[in-house]
């Protein structure tokens, strides 16, 4: 399909509900996700190392006693904007408190927002997403990298409403302790 073509088919401003029917008809397990600003990405589907140092994660929240109905894989995030309003789908999100049935939900009662570091976007979740969190109000946004110590960077929320790094470790070491020495509900 030439660019031309595509241009007619895509629609000037793409809003969460487009992102979810994009999603939805997208046979090849893509996620789509905007920035506040309204910049799409389109992020390949995650590999099987991807989904171990998912689970591994989710069973060391499990197993520390968090309430399931209090974490998400994939859940789809409103980010406010100045300007807009962009769609996330971090890898796992960490509530304070159980969140209605949505498609997109607020940020308001999101404790931590968990991406595991794909190739390819790198540069979005370490560089676009760690500022629109931060804008957001979300208090911790961890990443999780992709080299061969696994290396999980915390971010936490600073009084200036930006993130500071609290601290690295490898994965290993991270779920050697318990999430409550680095967060509370």
């Amino acid at each position: 399909m030439s660019a031309e073509a595509v241009g007619r088919h895509m629609p000037a401003i793409i809003t969460l509900d487009d992102l979810a029917a994009m999603i939805s008809a997208d046979t090849h397990g893509r996620r789509y996700e905007t920035s506040p600003e309204g910049v799409l990405s389109v992020v390949p589907p995650p590999d099987s190392e991807h989904a171990v140092i998912a689970t591994r994660l989710m069973a060391w929240l499990i197993a520390a006693a968090w309430p399931l109905e209090q974490i998400m894989q994939v859940a789809g995030i409103r980010i406010p904007g100045p300007d807009g309003e962009g769609g996330r789908i971090p890898d796992l999100t960490v509530w304070s408190r159980p969140q209605p049935r949505a498609v997109w939900m607020a940020v308001a009662d999101l404790v931590l927002v968990i991406e595991i570091v794909s190739r390819g976007s790198e540069a979005i979740d370490q560089g676009a997403k760690v500022s629109e969190y931060a804008a957001a109000g979300i208090p911790q946004y961890w990443t999780v990298a992709r080299d061969p110590a696994q290396t999980v960077t915390l971010h936490r929320l600073g009084t200036d409403a930006m993130y500071e790094v609290a601290a690295k470790m490898p994965l290993a070491w991270l779920l050697q302790t318990v999430p409550a020495d680095h967060l509370s509900d």
